[in-house]
């Protein structure tokens, strides 16, 4: 398999059978453009018919895994239906993707994680936080629905009322908490996070190979059950993109403070 096309994602096989996809935008924290979400939405096709492959590690180039989606991306987007299209399809594809890849994912979520970052770090079969990871869904801080994986995935890991308090408002969570209420598999010093996600994927690549894709197969249906919900939460996310709260959630985090929308003031935005 010929991974050369891709360019915000890098390839590497650190252990047979073992390969590691790194989100390689460091100098932004490895935020997501456009090339670089479609690239996310689709590589897990590419690793499906990858013969080399048993075993998938995701981590993020530098000190962070992935800080969401760039913010130029989603102005160009907001308002405009072919761009509102696009990123609707990918978001769908990425979840269903991942969650059709038989082959186990493991992610190794090395810091802050928002936006398609944490769909791909959270909807990884096996998931290992840094002690010094920072999560959030920011969807309701950019003033849109929490779409994206969030619907589908959270109220099974953490239970429904973590889900609504922790997507309703944004808060941020640290690897220790997100272990606790059950949002990753493990917390673990940052110094032994790589060493530890790849021992985790020695083991599964060493593993029965029908037995490990079968089993995650099954394990799946809980996450299929929920599409409905998860396909109406990135309707409800893309309607975001044609209202006004939109354009006061981008210009609040470029001046890093917090949003005074209008829908909860009745004020008109301000470009």
């Amino acid at each position: 398999m010929n991974y050369s096309e891709y360019k915000g994602l890098r390839f590497d096989r650190p252990e047979d059978g073992v390969l590691l996809v790194t989100i390689n935008r460091p100098e932004v924290l490895n935020a997501t453009d456009s090339r670089t979400h479609w690239e996310l939405s689709r590589v897990w096709k590419d690793i499906d018919e990858d013969e080399q492959t048993r075993v998938v590690l995701v981590t993020g180039a530098g000190k962070a895994f992935s800080a969401g989606g760039d913010l130029d991306m989603i102005a160009q987007t907001k308002g405009n239906p072919a761009n509102v299209a696009a990123s609707w399809r990918e978001a769908g594809d990425l979840v269903y993707n991942m969650l059709n890849l038989d082959k186990p994912i493991v992610s190794a979520i090395n810091g802050v994680a928002v936006g398609a970052g944490l769909t791909v770090a959270l909807m990884a079969d096996i998931s290992i936080a840094s002690d010094r990871m920072r999560i959030t869904d920011g969807h309701l801080r950019l003033g849109v629905a929490a779409g994206d994986h969030a619907v589908i995935l959270w109220p099974l890991l953490c239970g429904m009322a973590k889900a609504k308090y922790y997507l309703l408002t944004a808060d941020f969570i640290d690897g220790r908490e997100a272990e606790r209420i059950g949002l990753v598999s493990l917390c673990v010093p940052h110094e032994e996070l790589m060493e530890r996600a790849l021992d985790v994927c020695r083991r599964l690549a060493r593993g029965s190979q029908p037995a490990l894709r079968w089993t995650k197969r099954a394990l799946n249906n809980w996450l299929r059950a929920a599409g409905p919900a998860f396909d109406a939460s990135l309707a409800f996310e893309m309607l975001g993109f044609f209202g006004d709260d939109l354009s006061e959630g981008i210009k609040a985090l470029r001046e890093k403070r917090e949003p005074q929308f209008p829908s909860a003031s009745g004020r008109k935005p301000k470009d």
